[in-house]
């Protein structure tokens, strides 16, 4: 209707027809069919259109002699012309050999003829979709090209010039990737019982606590007879945050002890030992929020040089190859790791950050990284170099974007506040108390009610943990206002603890996530959400973000997060608009908004305030602007449901549930079997805590498995609407997985053949010797890694996209001996060839396909010049 209207406004248009029609290689293409006069204009109409419509719902125009009509006086779409009348010839004049092959792609992909070097791939009907399989076959011809190639030069001629540049492309790596080695493998598995050992600590204290708490009770019978100094011995052991990461420290350093920067074998010992620190200090929870003021600390403690006055808000690297200048800031979700495994190999590298230098969060400083002072590195970018002194770098992978850093918010210096870590100490501690306040309330309620009531007290519980976590950001939000502020600040501290308990809260409280209950629960947090909107595991200051009628806010999406500088934070506003789009990933810096029908892609920032405007797409970083296809979908299935689906919806959402009861009973299971043991003697418990761990992990893995086979069986390609029950039955059993699943079983197999072998059970089809060091694989069924692949830390092997309110749903592959760079996305119907690699902080698109023993980089990737073979390996 809008679409026809828009159409039948033309100059010289007596009557309109919007259709969608499907290409040859199975694309949908939106097509505006037109009775003209002869003061019709194609140019012109083309313009009006793209001035008043979103570039989304732009059709491509024909023109026809008259449109077809039903008996009812309706015009019957269905018998308007597809394919439309060629006008091609054997070979089209004006056109060069070059372009004419380019012209058959086209044609292949959009059903469009090109006659002139001026045709336009995006006015032909293109989208993002068709721009990655358009390249995939110009890739047969001329490897390097990349998608951004054709974004910059649409028309067939200025393309063919490009293509006439790159030539035939880079010669293949000579590099081959074998499978890891079962030895490495077997080492791995064998360590497992002594990582979860170290797990188990943690368990056994606080039941020894309990237990000298409330032995020779009324009532709690279950209390083990043990001593005072055996429980606080083991408490300050375990769970006291300083000398748990001091412990840690301890184990890693002796791990790594001789390791140093280099390239070494994947799958070798130096390998392994990295490995092995990084699951030590996971085990032990090093790095928990309960650690965070003394993250510093601890990164010194590891080896790290840290200036005072420096800001680490991210994780320092095992390694200890970590300096950091004085006054420096590094932004939260920084990977500053300095590893990652490219093919069969593994490269290590120092990492470092100069005197007032800045680092934007969710940003990775790779191997070799060197932030200069005064530098500063924009939010989602990759650093792999030098950033000089004093620039403004952005972008994966980071180029300069102008010749000096943004200037800081104020040229005052903070005040000292010393006293203030005492403040972000006891807020750290009270965020990591939450979840014990709530066991403790939902303990109350079996001993009052008896335990028959035991699913209510578990309700209980978690509803406690939920108006804790409501009542600590809603009091926070009040010293919570937009502008710079001291770090070491009540303001600063407010923005900082608002952060950091939503950011557990999602793991914490997950089934409350990615509902119907979502926009609800960011409402009373304080968030200004409007009607319609879906959010998942989204990452807000509620008190700053206005997010507007039907929305979407896909997964891991961080909305107006705060920025360091020199002692000083940042917040502001951030402003969603209606039916705008962030994708999977995607980020909206503070201060920024996403005009209506707007659309941030996965992996992509949004643009400043005065690039952005409505209805525009944006990929990437940094962000270059998308064009995507109109959505043709039943709006009673993505934006306005009947209510017997909203009925149906609530009640397959109410099964979330059963994952958290099954959670409950696994804790309860886990804590008995322990008591048992500490029965015996104390360190029976603690020797033997490894092994009921991993005995409950088993259980998990095989309840998410039981789950997902029987509420959603095998997946499939294809497209579903958001309203819909197999999107909500597939959200179901995943929350299985990461409720049960993944805490414990995933995240502690991550890069082993453990994970490898469950990853089967659920349909991945996982060949011999992989690397998969990341459990976000969303339909298994769907994802195909051969032999000797590699999955770095980070990665999201995405194999569905959710635009415009459609779970459209594809394969991804990675053929033998393909390297995913760590933090990287691959989308579906993507491909990675043999032996080849994408580099870190990647995208490869929607039906992308590289070629295999190639290099390639970026979001979205081109070519990588960088040679693995020429650098030396150790040993």
């Amino acid at each position: 209707g809008e679409i026809d209207g828009q159409l039948l406004r033309l100059p010289g248009v007596a009557g309109a027809a919007a259709a969608v029609r499907r290409t040859a290689s199975g694309n949908q293409l939106l097509v505006g069919y037109l009775a003209v006069d002869a003061t019709y204009d194609a140019d012109t109409a083309l313009t009006l259109l793209r001035e008043r419509m979103p570039a989304a719902l732009v059709p491509r125009l024909a023109v026809v002699e008259d449109l077809p009509t039903r008996t009812s006086g309706k015009i019957d779409r269905d018998a308007l012309p597809w394919p439309l009348p060629s006008t091609r010839t054997a070979a089209p004049s004006g056109l060069t050999p070059l372009q004419s092959w380019v012209g058959d792609i086209w044609h292949d992909v959009l059903g469009a003829d090109v006659t002139s070097p001026k045709d336009d791939f995006f006015d032909l009907g293109g989208g993002s979709l068709t721009a990655a399989q358009t390249v995939g076959r110009l890739r047969e011809r001329f490897p390097e090209v990349a998608v951004g190639d054709l974004y910059a030069n649409p028309r067939v001629g200025a393309l063919a010039v490009v293509l006439e540049e790159l030539g035939g492309g880079p010669a293949r790596l000579d590099r081959t990737v074998a499978p890891i080695r079962p030895r490495t493998q077997v080492g791995q598995v064998l360590a497992l019982l002594p990582l979860r050992t170290l797990a188990a600590g943690r368990w056994v204290a606080w039941l020894l606590l309990a237990s000298a708490l409330l032995h020779g009770r009324p009532g709690f019978g279950w209390a083990v007879d043990v001593p005072w100094s055996v429980a606080l011995l083991t408490a300050v052991l375990f769970l006291v945050p300083p000398v748990r990461m001091g412990l840690a420290a301890l184990l890693v350093r002796i791990v790594l002890r001789g390791v140093g920067p280099g390239t070494y074998p994947r799958g070798g010992r130096v390998h392994l030992r990295l490995w092995l620190a990084s699951r030590i200090q996971d085990e032990l929870a090093a790095v928990s929020t309960a650690g965070a003021p003394w993250l510093q600390r601890y990164a010194r403690s590891l080896g790290a040089d840290i200036a005072p006055g420096a800001d680490l808000h991210a994780l320092p690297p095992v390694t200890g190859l970590l300096t950091l200048g004085p006054r420096s800031a590094v932004e939260p979700e920084v990977d500053l790791g300095g590893f990652w495994i490219d093919g069969d190999r593994l490269h290590v590298g120092r990492v470092r950050v100069g005197e007032q230098a800045r680092v934007g969060a969710r940003s990775m400083l790779g191997p070799g990284a060197d932030v200069a002072p005064g530098a500063e590195v924009a939010p989602g970018s990759l650093v792999l170099g030098r950033v000089p002194p004093g620039e403004y770098w952005s972008g994966s992978p980071a180029e300069r974007s102008s010749d000096g850093a943004r200037s800081a918010w104020t040229e005052e210096e903070p005040p000292p506040g010393r006293l203030w870590w005492l403040g972000y100490a006891v807020s750290a501690l009270l965020v990591a108390a939450l979840p014990v306040l709530a066991v403790l309330a939902g303990g109350a309620l079996v001993l009052r009610l008896g335990w028959y009531w035991l699913p209510l007290a578990a309700l209980g519980g978690y509803a406690v943990l939920a108006a804790l976590v409501l009542v600590l950001v809603r009091v926070c939000s009040l010293w919570v206002t937009p502008g710079h502020h001291p770090t070491r600040s009540a303001r600063g501290l407010a923005v900082w603890t608002t952060v950091r308990v939503l950011d557990e809260a999602r793991t914490w409280l997950f089934p409350l996530y990615s509902a119907a209950l979502t926009p609800v629960w960011l409402r009373l947090l304080g968030a200004r959400v409007g009607r319609g909107v879906e959010a998942s595991t989204v990452l807000l200051i509620p008190r700053l973000a206005h997010v507007n009628d039907h929305a979407f806010l896909a997964d891991d999406t961080l909305i107006g997060c705060y920025e360091l500088s020199r002692g000083w934070m940042r917040v502001e506003r951030v402003k969603v608009g209606k039916r705008a789009f962030v994708g999977n990933s995607g980020m909206v810096s503070a201060g920024r908004k996403v005009p209506k029908e707007s659309l941030v892609a996965v992996l992509s920032a949004a643009p400043r305030r005065k690039k952005i405007r409505a209805g525009t797409s944006w990929l990437g970083s940094p962000p270059t602007r998308l064009r995507r296809a109109a959505s043709t979908v039943d709006p009673g299935r993505t934006y306005d449901p009947p209510t017997r689906l909203k009925v149906y919806r609530g009640l397959l959402e109410t099964g979330r549930l059963v994952p958290l009861l099954l959670t409950v009973l696994l804790h309860l299971g886990v804590a008995a079997a322990l008591l048992a043991l500490l029965r015996v003697h104390v360190l029976v418990g603690l020797a033997l805590g490894g092994v009921v761990l991993i005995l409950a992990g088993v259980v998990a893995a095989l309840l998410t498995w039981a789950a997902k086979w029987a509420l959603v069986g095998r997946h499939t390609s294809g497209d579903h609407p958001l309203w819909s029950g197999f999107v909500w039955r597939n959200e179901l059993a995943d929350t299985f997985t990461e409720v049960l699943g993944a805490p414990w079983f995933a995240s502690v197999t991550q890069g082993t053949v453990v994970l490898n072998v469950w990853l089967r059970m659920l349909g991945a089809k996982i060949g011999r010797g992989v690397w998969c060091d990341s459990y976000w694989l969303p339909e298994t069924d769907l994802v195909e890694l051969r032999d000797g692949s590699t999955v770095n830390h980070g990665c999201v092997v995405q194999t569905h996209l959710f635009h415009d309110r459609v779970l459209s749903m594809d394969t991804v592959t990675l053929q033998l001996g393909a390297t995913l760079g760590p933090n990287s996305v691959i989308l579906p119907a993507a491909t990675i060839g043999r032996h080849a690699t994408v580099g870190p902080v990647s995208l490869v698109m929607r039906g992308e396909s590289v070629p295999s023993q190639t290099r390639w980089l970026g979001n979205p990737i081109g070519p990588w010049d960088d040679d693995p073979t020429t650098t030396k390996e150790r040993r």
